[in-house]
């Protein structure tokens, strides 16, 4: 029944589905290599979508930290449970419009053939249309901005906010340090070809290094800022982690 940790599950969820298809591709790249573009494309469609969904989650959870710090006595009154929800819908509603003109263009681009064929499971070998480059530059850029602001913003309010020493602001000012970090990390994935690129034509030899490197830095690290960020920092969550630690303990 609390918005912030509807919006913490919603960014696990997240997490969790990035994780289990990086998992899955990094696999694959080093067993079969290819696979059949259909089943690519859907993978790739799923996976976007959640990081996506984790970018702008975590501008969410900025501007819920702001109004609980700023207005604490509206807080209630704004971050509704049905409003929450409502968000996490205009989210993925969001993540849709931007994936789908991908797959219409390819439908309008590609031949019947390419569809059934096998290949490296990459955006780039997908998507591979001028169209595609350009629209995922105009949004990628406008959705930093947006995102940068809104984190900017709420940091700047709670710091004058939190001149009145009050425990709670600090802590929400550190919580948004650490979103801003978070973000930080997650925006390096849309340049990550960009990144892996410079890096493969410097050192050739080593692309099975590079790539495995990159996906940690990029994609797997800023999934572990989550559950210290709303895990070991909350004081309900380390309630309850401890109530099941020493659950478990009995049981063994």
């Amino acid at each position: 029944m609390n918005s912030r940790y509807i919006l913490y599950i919603h960014l696990v969820i997240n997490d969790m589905i990035l994780l289990t298809l990086l998992t899955l591709f990094y696999v694959l790249s080093a067993t079969v290599f290819t696979i059949n573009v259909s089943l690519c494309i859907i993978l790739i469609l799923i996976g976007f979508a959640a990081n996506l969904g984790n970018s702008m989650t975590l501008a969410i959870m900025a501007i819920e930290c702001y109004i609980a710090v700023c207005f604490p006595l509206r807080h209630a009154q704004i971050c509704t449970v049905k409003k929450t929800y409502i968000v996490i819908s205009f989210i993925w509603l969001i993540s849709a419009l931007y994936l789908l003109p991908d797959v219409f263009i390819a439908l309008v681009k590609e031949p019947l053939d390419f569809f059934h064929s096998q290949t490296f499971c990459a955006r780039p070998y997908i998507f591979r249309h001028s169209q595609v480059a350009q629209k995922d530059t105009i949004f990628n850029a406008l959705l930093m901005v947006i995102m940068w602001l809104t984190l900017f913003y709420a940091y700047v309010r709670i710091v004058f906010t939190a001149k009145s020493a009050s425990a709670n602001s600090r802590k929400a000012r550190n919580t948004v340090l650490l979103h801003s970090f978070q973000l930080m990390l997650s925006m390096l994935s849309y340049v990550y070809f960009a990144i892996y690129y410079g890096l493969v034509s410097l050192f050739p030899e080593s692309v099975h290094a590079i790539r495995f490197a990159l996906v940690i830095l990029i994609n797997v690290i800023p999934r572990l800022i989550s559950p210290l960020v709303y895990g070991l920092r909350d004081k309900t969550f380390r309630k309850y982690l401890k109530q099941h630690l020493i659950c478990a303990k009995a049981i063994h």
